[in-house]
């Protein structure tokens, strides 16, 4: 079934048009990457999906409802994650998510909510003494603890170190075992390409791209680089593919890499020779991402 329908959605502030047309669909279950520059458009098609801020044209339904007018019924159904939130700073981990259960009518149990997002040693620990991670773990935690079945994650990583955005991509995919369904913003290519099912990028107001991961990289017209040290004795000249020299290294773009891949080491084995770190690398979906935008 369909989470979120998006049709038409149109934004604009003063002369200034935000939003242009924007369409896409979520499906129940799935992680959602919706990506942008800043200024794209992105925040304020997240903030109406939430029911913070009115449309001027277009259809939006969240999980079968308006989210302008849903209200306290829609409030209830999902969770939100944002880049900051105060909370009580001398509260302990397991005080805090107690006091936001009150808030709901079915909420999920404390001890399961802390487990979930890997707090259970710090569950007695005060929110003021937790490390820049844990605090953020504990942002996803509050916004588990009604029990959502849709979560907006925005910027879920933000300034953490490589082990701490591992350990949150980690609760990200234990969500998603709960069955729930994520919208997720994110400025890290490679946090979208391991986490998300979907991905649609916005610049400048408009959807330029979806897919899945793959299938965006696949449709990229950028070329795979291969690339490998220069035998000694043989010229970036002598070789049986147009190639040059980067940074010391041999270089050949191709949108054919079997072919050249083969054509390559048929010629370094008739000759005897190695090639040495031979790599080949398709573009990134970092790449696919720069050039979608490039001009925005």
């Amino acid at each position: 079934m369909t989470a979120i329908v998006v049709d038409g959605l149109r934004k604009s502030y003063g002369a200034v048009e935000a939003v242009r047309g924007v369409s896409f669909q979520v499906e129940e279950g799935e992680v959602f990457g919706l990506l942008g520059p800043n200024g794209a458009g992105k925040t304020t098609t997240v903030e109406i999906l939430e029911g913070y801020r009115k449309r001027d044209a277009g259809n939006v339904s969240v999980l079968g409802i308006d989210p302008h007018t849903g209200g306290r019924k829609f409030r209830e159904r999902v969770g939100l994650v944002l880049q900051e939130a105060a909370v009580p700073p001398m509260l302990s981990v397991t005080e805090l998510v107690e006091l936001y259960r009150g808030y709901y009518p079915a909420p999920r149990p404390a001890a399961e909510i802390i487990e979930l997002v890997g707090l259970t040693e710090k569950a007695g620990e005060r929110v003021r003494k937790l490390s820049g991670g844990q605090q953020r773990r504990l942002d996803v935690a509050l916004g588990l603890v009604g029990d959502p079945e849709l979560i907006f994650l925005d910027e879920p990583t933000t300034g953490f170190d490589p082990s701490a955005r591992r350990a949150a991509w980690e609760v990200v995919r234990n969500m998603r075992k709960l069955g729930k369904t994520i919208l997720l913003t994110t400025h890290y290519m490679d946090e979208a390409q391991f986490l998300a099912d979907r991905i649609c990028v916005i610049a400048a107001g408009k959807v330029v791209a979806q897919g899945t991961p793959e299938t965006l990289r696949a449709g990229s017209e950028q070329l795979t680089h291969v690339r490998f040290e220069l035998p000694d004795g043989v010229a970036v000249t002598a070789l049986p593919l147009a190639a040059r020299l980067d940074d010391g290294v041999a270089l050949i773009e191709t949108a054919t890499p079997t072919r050249t891949l083969h054509d390559l080491t048929t010629w370094a084995l008739g000759q005897g020779l190695e090639l040495p770190n031979l790599e080949v690398a398709r573009p990134s979906l970092e790449d696919v991402y720069l050039e979608l935008t490039k001009n925005e």
